[in-house]
């Protein structure tokens, strides 16, 4: 085979003895999971907001982003939880560019994996420290999950690996919130054959084991829009679109069935400037039905501390090098608008 064998990857254990996470930031981690949860079991009805850059590629004012996201939390707390994006793997469409910390600690560096885990470990330790908002992550390599699985409050899986068995698989291993997207098609069929997939129970190999899992019944659906044959962006966050998949909730016998909406990506056209429109659409929505206030729960948000995006080279701090975002100012005055909307 034309595999060049680089380096052996530490384990689990290893990294996780080596970079522990403190008794005290455990129970804080512990009660936000319980939070998140009691929103998507209806036992409270306060919204989510996932809300963080397209992708952390630095760790300082990544934190920062965080920490300023802490004193909007304590702002706007009887109506809304904060759950930062600290999104440390990148998809790629074509497989070029930037794949995220956990391939490269430093853009400008080469890739290095092991460098990569320590680094993205470090990161969301520091941040939940910080902040003491505990995070999403997406799960693009499902073997990676067990050195962030003490850390993260919520799990996303991405339009590209949706279909994916071994994601579904381990999604229903979890004991936390994630969200299942629907794929680039727009195929929402497919989206709820991923939730269904990922309540039950299966026995599988994982990471060099053969595992059980139980089914996580907080798996549900994340709406972002699709791209058509002919590459043209179709949004799906329009009332009519929330009731369609509200509809096709009930034919299934899911738990806690929930709606999230990503406001970026293909329902934004890449727009990044449209995503508080599209915000305030979703929960105008809300209101005018009550099914949808039951089942749309929470809106994902693409935002950094500096609008826009930006080239690696350029280097402008808390600016995306990846998919443009919303900036501070603008995501602040948005979270303080869903409060009122909540």
């Amino acid at each position: 085979m034309s595999f060049q064998y680089v380096r052996e990857m530490p384990s689990v254990r290893e990294i996780l003895e080596k970079m522990p996470l403190s008794d005290d930031l455990k129970k804080i981690k512990k009660q936000r999971d319980d939070d998140i949860a009691a929103v998507l079991k209806r036992e409270n009805d306060k919204f989510l907001v996932i809300i963080g850059p397209c992708s952390a590629d630095d760790e300082d004012p990544v934190c920062e982003y965080v920490s300023r996201l802490a004193k909007l939390q304590d702002e706007v707390r009887e109506k809304i939880i904060l759950i930062p994006r600290i999104y440390t793997n990148k998809p790629r469409t074509t497989g070029e560019g930037y794949k995220g910390m956990a391939h490269q600690p430093k853009p400008t560096e080469a890739p290095n994996m092991v460098n990569g885990l320590k680094a993205i470990r470090k990161m969301h330790i520091r941040a939940l420290r910080e902040s003491h908002l505990s995070a999403a992550d997406e799960m693009l390599y499902p073997g990676n999950y067990p050195y962030l699985e003490d850390i993260l409050s919520y799990v996303a899986i991405g339009a590209r690996s949706v279909e994916n068995q071994l994601h579904r698989l381990t999604i229903s291993g979890l004991d936390v919130p994630s969200g299942m997207k629907n794929p680039t098609s727009g195929d929402l069929e497919v989206m709820m054959n991923s939730v269904q997939a990922a309540q039950l129970p299966h026995v599988f190999v994982y990471n060099g084991w053969e595992v059980k899992t139980s089914g996580n019944p907080l798996t549900h659906c994340i709406l972002r829009g699709a791209v058509n044959q002919y590459g043209s962006n179709i949004p799906n966050y329009h009332y009519e679109d929330l009731v369609r998949l509200a509809e096709a909730y009930k034919k299934r016998n899911l738990l806690y069935p929930a709606i999230i909406v990503d406001t970026n990506h293909a329902n934004s056209n890449k727009k990044y400037y449209e995503q508080p429109r599209i915000a305030k659409e979703v929960m105008k929505s809300r209101q005018q039905s009550k099914t949808l206030r039951t089942k749309v729960k929470g809106l994902m948000i693409e935002s950094y501390i500096v609008e826009g995006s930006q080239k690696i080279s350029e280097k402008v701090y808390g600016k995306s090098i990846t998919d443009p975002c919303l900036g501070w100012e603008d995501s602040e005055k948005l979270v303080r608008d869903l409060a009122e909307y909540a």
